[in-house]
């Protein structure tokens, strides 16, 4: 058994979905699931529905979400002859579906209406691509994950039932005819059959989940890339591909912000000693990435640039020092606001906290701690991150900046500049 899992990128276009094919032929005859994202910028747009919706705008979000109908059709058009019509119903109940939600009035919160409706580009994605695949004469079965994943109720960041989840998925691999399992990724169901999602990006994370309850030989994530890179390539584009990593030094990339595996991907994989590839699928005979057990000495220096972050500055009101006390009821407030600070500078009576610069999140937090501390905010900043870095590339990188605040170990340095 392998799991693959294809993104956005990988379905954005009729060309791309035909590659697809191209791939999954070789490996027609091999047991595989087969995790698809919504295709690309699909997810965007659902966003911008409900938001729409959920602002009293029901006629806009309806003509928004027409706009994503007539898209997904006309790739359907392309695609399919003998399988047109199947392919038709079954996205019309996905349509319909959406569209009795956004004829209603908003009741509850909007993460559950997000969840409801954003879970539909997943579905869509994967039932085009399920009927092409069966036309093209690669069998498949098509999957609803929601039967599968079962997770509570905390709705856009769901955690997932790990043991009815376990029943569900072996129970599916045993019951299976066909050798290819094609499902959704970034979603799940809750016990009274809402609709969930897992997170941003969660989509690798879905892939993990199976591979780590179908004790998978490997998990392939095929993506518009070469492989992992120790920069990111359009921002540099000398940056080099790294044949090899270590489990560890991708949760410490994915940690500082590096965007190619997801940051939840990694630890079903490293609990069972699961490889994980990162192939290119516009090229699946480049080698791409292995990521293991296996540690990886000599690596080069590997950068990540995080832009749009916040500096928050927290001084004693009174002078005292920022003990014990202080410091857990701060981190109490970042618990309930559910944020997570990229970097943390602490002296004597005051302390710096680098944000990503989401408005909400941080009036919320100015607010909070505003009850302890003296509060101040610099906006408009950039976080540079290097791991293995020289001394040579740092000078290079900051070289013309303004650097607001630095830390720095043997093996990471961090540099918040404008």
């Amino acid at each position: 058994m392998k799991v693959f899992k294809f993104g956005g990128a990988s379905v954005n276009s009729v060309e791309c979905i035909q590659h697809i094919k191209d791939i999954l032929s070789a490996y027609k005859n091999e047991r595989l699931v087969v995790i698809i994202s919504a295709m690309g910028k699909t997810t965007n747009a659902l966003e911008k529905v409900t938001e729409a919706f959920y602002n009293g705008k029901k006629e806009a979000a309806l003509q928004l979400f027409n706009v994503i109908k007539n898209n997904h059709l006309t790739t359907t058009k392309y695609l399919l002859v003998t399988h047109y019509n199947a392919c038709y119903e079954q996205l019309n109940n996905f349509f319909t579906e959406v569209e009795w939600l956004l004829h209603d009035k908003p009741v509850r919160e909007y993460d559950y209406y997000y969840d409801q409706v954003v879970c539909c580009g997943e579905l869509l994605s994967t039932c085009i691509v399920s009927y092409y695949l069966n036309e093209a004469g690669i069998a498949n079965k098509w999957i609803d994950v929601r039967d599968i994943i079962r997770t509570d109720d905390n709705f856009r960041e769901a955690n997932i039932d790990w043991d009815f989840t376990s029943k569900k998925a072996v129970q599916l691999a045993e019951d299976a005819s066909d050798n290819i399992m094609l499902t959704q990724g970034f979603i799940g169901s809750t016990d009274e059959n809402e609709s969930t999602t897992l997170g941003r990006e969660g989509s690798d994370y879905t892939a993990a989940v199976f591979a780590n309850l179908l004790n998978a030989e490997s998990q392939t994530i095929w993506k518009d890339v070469e492989g992992v890179m120790n920069a990111d390539p359009k921002q540099f584009p000398d940056a080099q591909l790294l044949p090899e990593l270590s489990f560890d030094e991708v949760i410490e990339m994915a940690y500082y912000g590096a965007q190619v595996i997801h940051p939840k991907t990694i630890k079903p994989l490293q609990n069972k000693g699961i490889p994980l590839h990162v192939k290119c699928f516009l090229d699946a005979s480049l080698p791409g990435t292995i990521i293991y057990k296996k540690q990886v000495k000599n690596l080069p220096p590997i950068v990540i640039i995080k832009e749009k972050q916040a500096l928050m500055h927290l001084h004693s009101q009174d002078f005292s020092f920022v003990g014990e006390k202080p410091m857990s009821e701060l981190y109490r407030i970042l618990g309930e606001l559910n944020i997570k600070p990229n970097l943390i500078q602490t002296g004597a009576i005051s302390l710096q906290l680098c944000l990503d610069d989401r408005a909400e999140k941080i009036d919320q937090l100015a607010a909070a701690a505003g009850l302890i501390f003296d509060v101040q905010v610099e906006k408009d900043l950039s976080l540079l991150t290097i791991r293995h870095y020289t001394e040579a590339l740092l000078d290079e990188m900051v070289q013309g900046r303004q650097v607001i605040l630095q830390q720095q170990t043997p093996e990471t340095v961090q540099v918040l500049y404008r």
